[in-house]
């Protein structure tokens, strides 16, 4: 039994690739449907529900393959800033092109290849399992970004970290080495506890 293109996207969680659309469908009548505003081209090859996109989130893997969260979008996750991301932050590998859609705004993050998969974990973020930062890089993340960010999110950031019962302090150090940011940790440790 043929099934429509709505219920298959439905399935995908309100994506869908043109890869995984059965080859019994008419590409061009997705084309119509595009026209038509029933569907919406993401990016190419990359088509969504127009409800799917009132969503804050998305499914990164699809817009960005291989894309881990982070940044703002990392430290909301884990509720270590007040601060509201004003888009998707992704970290991708440095001098990696990609095609990015208007629409979700993606900032991205390019970073060598050595830190790029350096904490980096999975985790359900607004209904889809992707990539994302653990949260001792996050925290790390932001005091390499101090002067970028600002103090003040910086400091907020590291205070509620280390406000968290099953803090990792050894692990937040380690990752501080590699990031080279472990003598600013350590002020804002002997600050902070």
């Amino acid at each position: 039994m043929k099934r429509t293109i709505f219920e298959l996207i439905t399935d995908k969680g309100g994506f869908i690739t043109k890869s995984e659309i059965p080859s019994y469908y008419d590409y061009r009548q997705l084309l119509l449907l595009v026209r038509k505003g029933e569907l919406v081209r993401v990016r190419q090859g990359v088509y969504a529900l127009p409800e799917s996109l009132a969503n804050t989130m998305y499914d990164i893997e699809k817009i960005v393959p291989g894309g881990i969260l982070c940044s703002y979008s990392a430290w909301a996750h884990y509720n270590l800033t007040t601060q509201i991301p004003y888009g998707i932050f992704v970290a991708i590998k440095r001098g990696r092109k990609v095609n990015l859609p208007d629409y979700p705004q993606i900032t991205l993050c390019t970073l060598s290849e050595h830190l790029l998969e350096l904490g980096v974990t999975k985790a359900l973020v607004g209904g889809y399992e992707c990539k994302i930062y653990n949260i001792e890089r996050s925290v790390c993340d932001a005091i390499k970004a101090r002067n970028k960010i600002g103090i003040d999110v910086c400091s907020e950031i590291v205070n509620e970290y280390l406000k968290r019962p099953n803090r990792n302090l050894v692990l937040l150090t380690e990752y501080a080495k590699s990031l080279r940011v472990e003598s600013t940790l350590r002020k804002y440790l002997e600050i902070s506890l």
